[in-house]
């Protein structure tokens, strides 16, 4: 379950952005709750230890996120190499904007300190994470650090979740359940391919240490945040108390499922 940590991360989250979120939402399925959910998920680790600390377009501009360095990652970019192979956009200029970047936030949260000096770089930017396997087709996001401005960022996400309502297919609906908000979500995480409807909420981002996964710990997130009221999140878009059945699937979950850099 949301440790009381995170239920406070979420007021603030819902405090400061959720009258913003509301106004962008109009017109689509998704809630502020489901944001404040997706928030938590992907980068409460870092503006979860800052928030109380420093100013707003500093928290914002520090979440940045994952690294760069070994063999296991797939996407563009795999390796330092790739990233600076690139002419157009600028490789170089990215990879030293995402050393910095990860260097940046090392300076408050140790994890990253760590992998900096391990010679990694960032791939994931903004307070919902855009992963720079989107350089080439989103260079500006990246080289003119957009992530640190809320509404770019809220603008990205709600478009990729546009796109992830259409993997999971569930276009064309007007409200999603809690578990479609969620099937969303892991689509979004782990994109349309992987995504298996059959396998419920056991889908997405898997962290070892805790046996959990993305769908289990986004379900957890939601149901947190949707019991805290927020004086600039109109209680109308905060959806309706879960069922006893839909809680009971997820009774096993966990929260983090995102696993800080090594």
């Amino acid at each position: 379950m949301a440790s009381k940590s995170q239920k406070d991360g979420m007021r603030w989250f819902k405090d400061q952005f959720g009258s913003r979120i509301a106004a962008a939402i109009k017109g689509t399925p998704f809630t502020i709750d489901l944001l404040t959910a997706i928030a938590v998920q992907e980068t409460f680790e870092i503006w979860g230890l800052i928030y109380k600390k420093l100013p707003m377009d500093q928290v914002l501009a520090l979440c940045v996120g994952d690294s760069i360095g070994g063999p296991t990652r797939k996407a563009f970019p795999a390796s330092k190499d790739a990233l600076l192979s690139v002419k157009t956009p600028d490789g170089k200029a990215m990879y030293d904007i995402a050393r910095a970047a990860l260097a940046d936030v090392g300076a408050y949260i140790k994890p990253y300190k760590s992998a900096w000096e391990k010679g990694k770089f960032c791939h994931g930017f903004g307070i919902f994470q855009y992963d720079l396997q989107f350089f080439k087709k989103n260079p500006d996001y990246f080289l003119k650090k957009q992530w640190a401005d809320f509404d770019v960022c809220l603008s990205r996400v709600i478009t990729e979740l546009t796109e992830a309502c259409r993997g999971a297919k569930l276009s064309g609906k007007p409200t999603l359940t809690d578990e479609e908000l969620c099937q969303v979500a892991i689509v979004y995480n782990s994109g349309p391919k992987n995504f298996k409807p059959a396998k419920g909420l056991k889908q997405g981002f898997y962290n070892k240490g805790d046996k959990t996964y993305y769908g289990e710990n986004i379900f957890d997130y939601l149901q947190a945040a949707k019991a805290i009221s927020s004086g600039s999140a109109a209680p109308g878009l905060r959806g309706m108390v879960p069922s006893a059945a839909a809680i009971k699937a997820v009774a096993r979950s966990r929260p983090k499922a995102k696993m800080l850099p090594s």
